[in-house]
Protein backbone atom coordinates (compact mmCIF):
# COMPACT_ATOMS: atom_id res chain seq x y z
CA UNK A 1 0.00 0.00 0.00
CA UNK A 2 1.03 3.72 -0.27
CA UNK A 3 -1.11 5.27 1.89
CA UNK A 4 -3.78 4.15 4.78
CA UNK A 5 -5.85 6.49 5.76
CA UNK A 6 -6.67 5.21 9.87
CA UNK A 7 -9.95 6.92 11.11
CA UNK A 8 -11.12 6.73 13.95
CA UNK A 9 -14.54 7.38 14.79
CA UNK A 10 -14.33 8.09 18.67
CA UNK A 11 -16.89 5.75 20.85
CA UNK A 12 -18.37 3.91 18.27
CA UNK A 13 -18.67 1.09 20.10
CA UNK A 14 -20.74 -2.22 18.56
CA UNK A 15 -21.76 -4.00 21.67
CA UNK A 16 -20.42 -4.66 25.46
CA UNK A 17 -17.38 -6.75 25.78
CA UNK A 18 -17.21 -10.00 28.04
CA UNK A 19 -15.43 -8.33 30.58
CA UNK A 20 -17.86 -5.28 30.60
CA UNK A 21 -19.39 -6.61 34.06
CA UNK A 22 -15.66 -5.60 35.77
CA UNK A 23 -16.67 -1.94 34.19
CA UNK A 24 -19.56 -1.47 35.37
CA UNK A 25 -20.92 -1.42 31.07
CA UNK A 26 -23.15 -4.60 30.77
CA UNK A 27 -25.33 -3.80 28.28
CA UNK A 28 -24.16 -1.48 26.64
CA UNK A 29 -24.08 -1.48 22.99
CA UNK A 30 -23.20 2.15 21.51
CA UNK A 31 -23.99 1.42 18.10
CA UNK A 32 -27.41 -0.26 18.28
CA UNK A 33 -28.56 2.66 20.65
CA UNK A 34 -27.87 4.87 17.93
CA UNK A 35 -29.44 2.73 15.38
CA UNK A 36 -32.77 2.62 16.48
CA UNK A 37 -32.65 7.01 16.27
CA UNK A 38 -35.01 8.38 13.94
CA UNK A 39 -31.83 10.56 12.65
CA UNK A 40 -29.94 7.20 11.90
CA UNK A 41 -28.48 6.94 7.94
CA UNK A 42 -26.01 4.44 7.14
CA UNK A 43 -26.88 3.43 3.38
CA UNK A 44 -23.22 3.61 2.42
CA UNK A 45 -21.67 1.88 5.11
CA UNK A 46 -24.35 -0.92 5.02
CA UNK A 47 -23.87 -1.46 1.26
CA UNK A 48 -20.25 -1.75 2.12
CA UNK A 49 -21.27 -4.40 4.66
CA UNK A 50 -21.11 -3.30 8.17
CA UNK A 51 -24.16 -5.36 8.91
CA UNK A 52 -22.15 -8.21 8.26
CA UNK A 53 -19.93 -7.47 11.31
CA UNK A 54 -19.97 -10.33 14.51
CA UNK A 55 -23.33 -8.72 16.53
CA UNK A 56 -24.64 -6.06 13.84
CA UNK A 57 -27.39 -8.78 12.55
CA UNK A 58 -30.04 -5.95 13.71
CA UNK A 59 -28.51 -4.00 10.72
CA UNK A 60 -29.64 -5.05 7.24
CA UNK A 61 -26.76 -7.40 5.32
CA UNK A 62 -24.93 -6.22 1.89
CA UNK A 63 -25.93 -7.78 -1.34
CA UNK A 64 -22.36 -7.25 -2.18
CA UNK A 65 -20.46 -6.15 0.25
CA UNK A 66 -17.52 -4.32 -0.52
CA UNK A 67 -15.61 -4.29 2.64
CA UNK A 68 -13.53 -6.18 5.03
CA UNK A 69 -15.08 -6.03 7.97
CA UNK A 70 -14.04 -7.59 11.89
CA UNK A 71 -15.42 -6.63 15.38
CA UNK A 72 -12.67 -5.88 17.45
CA UNK A 73 -11.85 -6.89 21.04
CA UNK A 74 -9.53 -4.52 23.70
CA UNK A 75 -7.40 -6.50 25.33
CA UNK A 76 -5.94 -3.52 27.39
CA UNK A 77 -7.29 -2.65 31.10
CA UNK A 78 -8.89 -0.39 30.15
CA UNK A 79 -12.00 1.91 28.27
CA UNK A 80 -10.28 5.60 27.39
CA UNK A 81 -9.53 7.15 24.77
CA UNK A 82 -5.22 7.26 25.24
CA UNK A 83 -5.06 3.25 26.22
CA UNK A 84 -7.63 2.18 23.19
CA UNK A 85 -6.02 4.39 20.77
CA UNK A 86 -2.63 2.79 22.10
CA UNK A 87 -3.35 -0.69 21.86
CA UNK A 88 -4.42 0.42 17.81
CA UNK A 89 -1.02 1.47 17.68
CA UNK A 90 0.45 -1.74 18.67
CA UNK A 91 0.98 -1.25 22.52
CA UNK A 92 -1.40 -3.75 25.51
CA UNK A 93 -1.62 -2.15 29.50
CA UNK A 94 -2.16 -4.81 31.11
CA UNK A 95 -1.90 -2.30 33.91
CA UNK A 96 -5.09 -0.03 34.67
CA UNK A 97 -4.15 3.98 34.68
CA UNK A 98 -5.33 5.65 37.82
CA UNK A 99 -8.68 7.08 38.53
CA UNK A 100 -9.57 9.60 41.05
CA UNK A 101 -13.82 8.66 41.81
CA UNK A 102 -13.36 10.97 44.65
CA UNK A 103 -11.53 13.51 43.51
CA UNK A 104 -7.50 14.08 43.68
CA UNK A 105 -5.34 13.54 46.92
CA UNK A 106 -4.74 17.10 48.77
CA UNK A 107 -0.62 16.60 47.93
CA UNK A 108 -1.58 16.81 44.51
CA UNK A 109 -4.11 19.67 44.47
CA UNK A 110 -1.78 21.64 47.15
CA UNK A 111 1.58 21.08 44.88
CA UNK A 112 -0.72 22.10 41.57
CA UNK A 113 -1.52 25.30 43.63
CA UNK A 114 2.02 26.20 44.15
CA UNK A 115 3.35 25.43 41.30
CA UNK A 116 0.39 27.81 39.27
CA UNK A 117 -0.12 30.19 42.25
CA UNK A 118 -3.83 29.63 41.87
CA UNK A 119 -6.52 27.92 44.09
CA UNK A 120 -8.52 25.15 43.20
CA UNK A 121 -12.07 24.34 43.16
CA UNK A 122 -14.00 21.59 42.89
CA UNK A 123 -11.33 18.82 42.85
CA UNK A 124 -14.27 16.16 41.98
CA UNK A 125 -15.57 14.09 39.12
CA UNK A 126 -17.68 16.20 36.81
CA UNK A 127 -19.80 16.92 33.66
CA UNK A 128 -17.52 19.19 31.97
CA UNK A 129 -20.51 21.24 30.60
CA UNK A 130 -22.14 21.19 34.23
CA UNK A 131 -18.79 22.31 36.22
CA UNK A 132 -18.51 25.79 34.20
CA UNK A 133 -22.22 26.02 35.09
CA UNK A 134 -21.37 25.54 38.73
CA UNK A 135 -18.23 26.72 39.12
CA UNK A 136 -17.69 29.60 36.33
CA UNK A 137 -18.39 32.42 38.47
CA UNK A 138 -16.71 31.37 41.38
CA UNK A 139 -13.31 30.55 39.08
CA UNK A 140 -13.99 34.47 37.42
CA UNK A 141 -14.14 36.26 41.30
CA UNK A 142 -11.43 34.17 42.74
CA UNK A 143 -9.01 33.52 40.06
CA UNK A 144 -8.83 29.70 41.03
CA UNK A 145 -8.82 27.18 38.75
CA UNK A 146 -11.76 24.29 37.74
CA UNK A 147 -10.06 21.04 38.34
CA UNK A 148 -11.87 17.71 37.72
CA UNK A 149 -11.55 14.30 36.56
CA UNK A 150 -13.93 11.63 35.37
CA UNK A 151 -14.50 8.01 35.39
CA UNK A 152 -11.58 8.27 32.96
CA UNK A 153 -7.56 8.18 33.74
CA UNK A 154 -7.43 12.15 33.20
CA UNK A 155 -7.14 15.42 35.29
CA UNK A 156 -8.82 18.64 33.31
CA UNK A 157 -8.36 22.31 34.42
CA UNK A 158 -11.17 24.94 32.92
CA UNK A 159 -10.64 28.53 32.46
CA UNK A 160 -12.01 31.30 31.29
CA UNK A 161 -10.71 32.88 28.25
CA UNK A 162 -10.78 35.98 29.61
CA UNK A 163 -9.29 35.47 32.87
CA UNK A 164 -6.86 33.00 31.88
CA UNK A 165 -5.42 32.73 27.79
CA UNK A 166 -5.60 29.36 26.40
CA UNK A 167 -1.81 29.59 26.12
CA UNK A 168 -1.34 30.53 29.99
CA UNK A 169 -4.06 27.57 31.23
CA UNK A 170 -1.77 25.34 28.34
CA UNK A 171 1.24 25.97 30.49
CA UNK A 172 -0.32 25.27 33.31
CA UNK A 173 -1.49 21.90 32.33
CA UNK A 174 2.09 21.36 31.48
CA UNK A 175 2.66 22.13 35.06
CA UNK A 176 0.31 19.45 35.79
CA UNK A 177 1.70 16.92 33.37
CA UNK A 178 4.88 17.47 35.33
CA UNK A 179 3.35 16.87 38.43
CA UNK A 180 0.90 13.94 37.74
CA UNK A 181 3.80 11.25 37.30
CA UNK A 182 4.50 7.85 38.69
CA UNK A 183 1.51 6.42 40.46
CA UNK A 184 -0.55 9.38 39.83
CA UNK A 185 0.48 9.52 36.00
CA UNK A 186 -3.00 9.96 34.58
CA UNK A 187 -3.80 9.50 31.02
CA UNK A 188 -4.31 12.80 29.89
CA UNK A 189 -4.13 16.38 31.21
CA UNK A 190 -6.71 18.15 29.29
CA UNK A 191 -6.96 22.01 29.10
CA UNK A 192 -10.78 23.35 28.84
CA UNK A 193 -10.32 26.99 28.39
CA UNK A 194 -14.44 28.71 28.24
CA UNK A 195 -15.66 31.73 27.08
CA UNK A 196 -18.80 33.85 27.02
CA UNK A 197 -21.33 34.62 30.05
CA UNK A 198 -23.05 32.18 32.33
CA UNK A 199 -23.84 29.57 31.47
CA UNK A 200 -20.96 29.70 29.41
CA UNK A 201 -19.39 27.67 26.33
CA UNK A 202 -16.19 25.54 25.97
CA UNK A 203 -14.39 26.56 22.92
CA UNK A 204 -12.87 24.64 20.63
CA UNK A 205 -8.92 25.64 22.02
CA UNK A 206 -9.32 22.09 24.02
CA UNK A 207 -5.61 20.79 24.33
CA UNK A 208 -4.31 17.49 25.57
CA UNK A 209 -1.37 16.58 27.47
CA UNK A 210 -0.79 12.56 27.21
CA UNK A 211 2.02 10.17 28.61
CA UNK A 212 4.48 9.29 26.15
CA UNK A 213 3.82 6.12 24.66
CA UNK A 214 6.03 3.55 26.61
CA UNK A 215 6.87 1.59 23.78
CA UNK A 216 7.12 1.75 20.24
CA UNK A 217 4.03 2.50 18.10
CA UNK A 218 2.55 2.14 14.64
CA UNK A 219 3.71 5.74 14.15
CA UNK A 220 7.10 5.24 15.47
CA UNK A 221 7.51 2.70 12.76
CA UNK A 222 5.99 3.94 10.26
CA UNK A 223 8.49 7.38 11.00
CA UNK A 224 11.08 5.20 10.86
CA UNK A 225 10.58 3.85 7.30
CA UNK A 226 10.91 6.70 5.75
CA UNK A 227 7.18 7.45 5.57
CA UNK A 228 4.58 10.37 6.26
CA UNK A 229 2.42 10.07 9.50
CA UNK A 230 0.17 13.01 9.41
CA UNK A 231 -1.50 13.03 12.40
CA UNK A 232 -5.29 14.75 12.36
CA UNK A 233 -7.64 15.91 15.07
CA UNK A 234 -6.29 14.86 18.50
CA UNK A 235 -4.07 12.10 17.56
CA UNK A 236 -0.71 14.08 18.31
CA UNK A 237 -1.77 14.66 21.99
CA UNK A 238 -2.87 11.41 22.52
CA UNK A 239 0.54 10.26 21.26
CA UNK A 240 2.54 13.23 22.85
CA UNK A 241 3.48 13.58 19.32
CA UNK A 242 6.05 10.81 19.26
CA UNK A 243 6.20 9.68 15.70
CA UNK A 244 3.89 12.18 14.00
CA UNK A 245 5.69 14.21 10.84
CA UNK A 246 2.70 16.86 10.27
CA UNK A 247 0.03 17.98 12.38
CA UNK A 248 -3.18 19.34 11.54
CA UNK A 249 -5.64 20.25 14.51
CA UNK A 250 -9.75 19.92 13.85
CA UNK A 251 -12.17 21.97 15.52
CA UNK A 252 -15.11 19.36 15.34
CA UNK A 253 -15.97 16.41 12.98
CA UNK A 254 -17.33 18.13 9.77
CA UNK A 255 -13.50 19.75 9.62
CA UNK A 256 -11.98 17.11 10.31
CA UNK A 257 -13.86 15.14 7.59
CA UNK A 258 -12.90 18.32 5.14
CA UNK A 259 -8.99 18.38 6.25
CA UNK A 260 -9.31 14.13 5.65
CA UNK A 261 -10.48 15.20 2.20
CA UNK A 262 -8.46 17.40 1.34
CA UNK A 263 -5.03 15.18 2.40
CA UNK A 264 -7.01 12.21 0.06
CA UNK A 265 -6.22 15.16 -2.88
CA UNK A 266 -2.58 15.36 -1.43
CA UNK A 267 0.83 13.82 -2.43
CA UNK A 268 2.54 11.69 0.05
CA UNK A 269 3.43 8.13 0.99
CA UNK A 270 2.26 6.35 4.72
CA UNK A 271 -0.41 6.75 7.19
CA UNK A 272 -2.85 9.60 7.34
CA UNK A 273 -4.15 9.39 11.06
CA UNK A 274 -7.71 10.35 12.04
CA UNK A 275 -9.28 11.34 15.13
CA UNK A 276 -13.03 12.16 14.49
CA UNK A 277 -13.74 13.39 18.51
CA UNK A 278 -17.42 15.16 18.35
CA UNK A 279 -19.33 11.25 18.57
CA UNK A 280 -17.58 10.78 21.51
CA UNK A 281 -17.05 14.62 23.22
CA UNK A 282 -20.52 16.41 22.07
CA UNK A 283 -23.07 13.62 21.83
CA UNK A 284 -22.16 10.40 23.49
CA UNK A 285 -20.64 12.06 26.93
CA UNK A 286 -23.61 14.14 26.76
CA UNK A 287 -26.27 10.78 26.27
CA UNK A 288 -27.35 12.78 23.39
CA UNK A 289 -28.41 10.01 21.23
CA UNK A 290 -30.08 11.75 17.78
CA UNK A 291 -26.84 13.89 18.01
CA UNK A 292 -24.73 10.81 17.48
CA UNK A 293 -27.04 9.01 15.08
CA UNK A 294 -26.98 12.31 13.46
CA UNK A 295 -23.26 12.80 13.21
CA UNK A 296 -22.89 9.09 11.93
CA UNK A 297 -25.22 9.59 9.23
CA UNK A 298 -23.13 12.92 8.12
CA UNK A 299 -20.13 10.64 8.20
CA UNK A 300 -21.51 7.82 5.91
CA UNK A 301 -22.57 10.64 3.94
CA UNK A 302 -19.54 11.92 2.95
CA UNK A 303 -17.78 8.58 3.06
CA UNK A 304 -18.15 8.02 -0.98
CA UNK A 305 -16.74 11.28 -1.92
CA UNK A 306 -13.49 10.33 0.14
CA UNK A 307 -13.38 6.80 -1.25
CA UNK A 308 -13.42 8.07 -4.76
CA UNK A 309 -10.35 10.37 -4.00
CA UNK A 310 -8.06 6.72 -3.23
CA UNK A 311 -5.97 5.58 -5.49
CA UNK A 312 -5.56 1.92 -6.13
CA UNK A 313 -2.62 1.72 -3.93
CA UNK A 314 -4.29 3.26 -0.82
CA UNK A 315 -7.00 2.05 1.34
CA UNK A 316 -9.24 3.28 4.56
CA UNK A 317 -9.60 1.73 8.28
CA UNK A 318 -12.20 2.59 10.29
CA UNK A 319 -12.30 2.15 13.90
CA UNK A 320 -13.03 3.41 17.50
CA UNK A 321 -11.05 2.97 20.83
CA UNK A 322 -13.85 2.96 22.93
CA UNK A 323 -17.39 2.69 23.45
CA UNK A 324 -19.59 5.78 25.36
CA UNK A 325 -23.44 4.54 24.70
CA UNK A 326 -25.31 8.00 24.66
CA UNK A 327 -28.61 5.40 25.73
CA UNK A 328 -26.61 4.31 28.79
CA UNK A 329 -27.40 5.29 32.43
CA UNK A 330 -24.05 6.88 32.76
CA UNK A 331 -22.55 9.37 30.72
CA UNK A 332 -19.21 7.33 30.90
CA UNK A 333 -17.39 5.60 28.42
CA UNK A 334 -18.40 1.76 28.10
CA UNK A 335 -16.16 -1.29 27.99
CA UNK A 336 -17.43 -2.86 24.21
CA UNK A 337 -16.06 -4.12 21.59
CA UNK A 338 -15.06 -1.58 18.39
CA UNK A 339 -16.14 -2.14 14.69
CA UNK A 340 -13.07 -2.46 11.78
CA UNK A 341 -13.95 -1.59 8.23
CA UNK A 342 -11.42 -2.09 5.94
CA UNK A 343 -12.21 0.04 2.13
CA UNK A 344 -10.00 -0.20 -0.98
CA UNK A 345 -9.53 -1.31 -4.74
CA UNK A 346 -7.25 -4.10 -3.66
CA UNK A 347 -9.18 -5.38 -0.27
CA UNK A 348 -11.24 -8.44 -0.20
CA UNK A 349 -14.92 -8.24 1.14
CA UNK A 350 -14.35 -10.81 4.24
CA UNK A 351 -15.71 -11.01 7.37
CA UNK A 352 -12.79 -11.88 9.52
CA UNK A 353 -14.60 -12.54 12.60
CA UNK A 354 -14.01 -11.04 15.90
CA UNK A 355 -10.19 -10.52 16.91
CA UNK A 356 -8.29 -10.33 20.34
CA UNK A 357 -6.64 -6.97 20.40
CA UNK A 358 -7.09 -4.08 18.44
CA UNK A 359 -3.17 -4.17 18.02
CA UNK A 360 -4.34 -6.19 15.36
CA UNK A 361 -5.01 -3.05 13.55
CA UNK A 362 -1.36 -2.08 13.62
CA UNK A 363 0.20 -4.97 12.92
CA UNK A 364 -1.81 -4.78 9.80
CA UNK A 365 -1.59 -1.61 9.20
CA UNK A 366 2.55 -1.79 9.10
CA UNK A 367 2.42 -4.40 7.41
CA UNK A 368 0.49 -2.85 4.73
CA UNK A 369 3.08 0.01 5.19
CA UNK A 370 6.30 -2.27 4.89
CA UNK A 371 7.07 -0.64 8.42
CA UNK A 372 8.63 -3.13 11.71
CA UNK A 373 6.20 -2.81 14.61
CA UNK A 374 6.66 -5.47 17.25
CA UNK A 375 3.32 -6.13 19.03
CA UNK A 376 1.77 -8.82 20.13
CA UNK A 377 -1.29 -8.30 17.39
CA UNK A 378 -1.68 -10.37 14.11
CA UNK A 379 -1.73 -8.54 10.62
CA UNK A 380 -4.59 -9.71 8.92
CA UNK A 381 -3.12 -8.09 5.61
CA UNK A 382 -3.03 -11.89 3.77
CA UNK A 383 -6.53 -12.45 4.45
CA UNK A 384 -7.88 -9.27 2.81
CA UNK A 385 -5.49 -8.17 0.06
Amino acid sequence: MKRVFLIVLDSLGVGYAPDAGEFGDEGSNTMRTISRSPKFRAPNLIAAGLGEMDGLDYLPRAEHPTAAVARMREASRGKDTTIGHWEIAGIRSDKPMPTYPHGFPQEIIGTLSAATGRGILCNKPYSGTEVIRDYGREHLATGKLIVYTSADSVMQIAAHESLIPPEELYDICRAARKIMTGPNAVGRIIARPFEGDWPYTRTTRRHDFSLEPPAETLLDAVKAAGEDVIAVGKIHDIFAARGVTETIYTVGNTDGMEKTLALAERKFRGLCFVNLVDFDMLYGHRNNIDGYAAAFSEFDAWLPGFLKKLGPEDCVLLTADHGCDPGYPTTDHTREYTPMMLLGEKIRPVNLGTRPTFSDIGATVAEFLGAQLPTHGTSFASAVL
